[in-house]
């Protein structure tokens, strides 16, 4: 079931404001209070997300208490369970983002309890400890709700599944006995019992610097855990996460791993939850069996799509316990990382890609095409709106423009001997023809919060580390539906910045293939690994190309956490019925 109607708990605190020994008495709902509210759990006010409003639950509060305290909104209500129940409210009306709810004189007189609660689904994908979600079912307004344990989803016990057995030695002797004694092991295992085997062996220890992996299922385990290489990780290289834009898309994209994944799961409900009721039918059309009701390479599904996959990807990615040190998008994949890099809210950002697919249905039909050739190649055949749309390697550039004069001039790069591509478009991106739905934009994005980005985001607009002052800018922003995208130049000045691993969080593998023709990748200094299968096929396949990408990133050297990588072979949405095991909670949450 999914979690985006539900409020989560993740922080709780009681505090006796005045010196020990004191007689308690009533604390005051003050500005003063408020301000201590604000940082109740050790973050500078500036740190918190930018919708966040503080409810005060008190009988009755100072009158010098404004409705807004250092720049964030201040609600009261009569009682503490009022008030938290206002802040449910509020979260899923899109008034706030982020609560901090204060009962003074809870749970006795002289004492502040102070609340941290936010959106169920996207605590999950935060990677947020869930107390528990709030149960709104309790008699009488003033009730404070009781907690529920957190239920997201039950354990699968398939041992078909694709799963990753990681081991590790202090050196090559190390890395041979932990194999000579895992596989035995392996060989005498009930195939049932396969998923229930730890992530990583040896159990309980820091893991050593020679590392093996493997993804198999269980009849093939030993073999592959045998044919295995080990690797001497010495140094990981950091990690930069890469966002695909419009192009990239097709039918059931990462549905392998919907239902299946708990973090990608809840991160992309979290993502279509905020599309309003346009959500369920982008949903419905991305997962159906048929035809669906508007084809996927529609800008009306495609943006939405790729936003939802591309962000659920990257948050699945950080919740194994990646600290990415930078993230580049591709077109539209630019707002996935602005929106990972802390430059605009989750809400805020599904509300920009949803104000771009408004204005570009008006804009009359075009599309996209990628020639291999150089853009001062291909500049003279350019007329009319066509322009170029995006350089994206060497011998990679893409025009855009209106339907007829890009197929005439699409016949002539044919008629002059150049490869030419179809790009699955409908609408003239990265093309003068798109300036209306540009201005349109930046007048909304004029009340869209935007900061500046916490993890370096190096834009495809500027081919650079993006600026605070272009982070802020609506029109920078707005322009990106007009301008080219140069992903050849900011991904060259990513990779001057130091040796990277390039993980490519999004379909069909276009951004791997094109930083696979920088000088760094080929010689080894950096390399790409793509989380998805470069092609569509099974859910499983998606799976098992997941996998795939975390055995690489153990293989380099980096910490993973293994109950985070379990969840791709015993999580599912829905209780597994098909192996006679009783489905358990898999989340239960703390009490406090």
């Amino acid at each position: 079931m999914p979690l985006t109607a539900d409020s989560a708990l993740i922080r709780r605190l009681m505090v006796r404001p005045g010196s020990a020994g004191e007689d308690w008495s009533p604390v005051p709902a003050s500005p003063a209070a408020v301000s201590a509210v604000l940082r109740a759990f050790g973050r500078s006010p500036r740190d918190l997300p930018v919708r966040t409003v503080v409810y005060v639950g008190a009988h009755a509060p100072d009158p010098s208490l404004a409705p807004e305290h250092e720049g964030f909104a201040v609600r009261t209500a009569s009682a503490p369970g009022r008030a938290l129940r206002l802040a449910h409210q509020e979260l899923h009306d899109g008034t706030a983002d982020f609560a901090l709810v204060a009962g003074f004189d809870e749970p006795e007189v002289g004492t502040i309890t102070v609340y941290a609660v936010k959106r169920a689904a996207e605590a999950v994908a935060d990677g947020d400890t869930v107390l528990g979600t709030l149960d709104l079912t309790t008699a009488g307004p003033d009730a404070a709700p009781e907690l529920k344990a957190l239920v997201h989803g039950h354990r699968a016990t398939d041992p078909g599944r694709h799963r990753l057995l990681l081991w590790s030695g202090r050196d090559e002797r190390d890395e041979q006995r932990v194999r000579g004694e895992l596989l035995p092991l392996l060989s005498a295992l009930h195939h049932e019992a396969f998923p229930a085997l730890p992530t990583t062996v040896p159990c309980g220890t820091e893991p050593g610097p020679v590392r093996g992996a493997a993804v198999t299922v269980a009849a093939l385990s030993a073999a592959m855990v045998h044919k295995a290489k080990a690797v001497t990780a010495t140094r990981p290289r950091p990690v930069a996460l890469l966002f695909p834009g419009q192009g990239s898309q097709h039918h059931a994209m990462a549905a392998g791993l919907y239902g299946r994944e708990p973090v990608f799961t809840a991160a992309f409900d979290a993502a279509l939850s905020h599309m309003g009721d346009e959500g369920p039918r982008i949903r419905a059309d991305w997962l159906t069996d048929g035809r669906p009701l508007i084809p996927i390479d529609d800008v009306r599904r495609a943006q939405p799509l790729l936003f939802a996959v591309d962000y659920a990807l990257g948050r699945m990615v950080i919740g194994w316990g990646v600290r990415p040190t930078a993230v580049l998008g591709h077109s539209a994949g630019e707002l996935v990382a602005a929106t990972i890099a802390g430059a605009v809210a989750l809400p805020d950002a599904v509300t920009m890609v949803m104000e771009r697919v408004r204005q570009a249905v008006k804009i009359p039909p075009g599309g996209m095409l990628a020639v291999a050739a150089e853009e001062e190649r291909l500049r003279p055949y350019l007329r009319d709106d066509v322009a170029i749309a995006a350089v994206n390697a060497n011998q990679q550039t893409m025009l855009a423009g209106s339907a007829e004069p890009l197929a005439e001039i699409a016949g002539r790069l044919r008629a002059d001997g150049l490869t030419v591509v179809t790009v699955p478009a409908t609408s003239p991106f990265h093309s003068p023809a798109m300036a209306p739905a540009s201005e349109a934009v930046e007048a909304a994005y004029r009340n869209i919060p935007l900061r500046p980005p916490v993890l370096p985001l190096y834009s495809g607009y500027t081919g650079e580390l993006l600026r605070p002052e272009e982070a802020l800018s609506p029109r920078f922003w707005a322009r990106q539906i007009t301008d080219t995208v140069y992903f050849k130049q900011a991904l060259e000045s990513l990779l001057a910045a130091d040796d990277m691993l390039l993980i490519e969080a999004g379909p069909r593998q276009t951004l791997t293939a094109f930083a696979r023709r920088h000088r760094a990748v080929r010689l080894g200094a950096s390399t790409a690994v793509p989380l998805l299968p470069g092609r569509p096929g099974t859910a499983e396949a998606d799976r098992q190309s997941v996998l795939t990408a975390a055995a690489r990133l153990w293989t380099e050297g980096h910490v993973l956490s293994p109950v985070a990588l379990s969840a791709l072979w015993t999580w599912r949405a829905e209780p597994d019925t098909g192996h006679g095991a009783a489905a358990t909670p898999q989340l239960a949450a703390a009490t406090s």
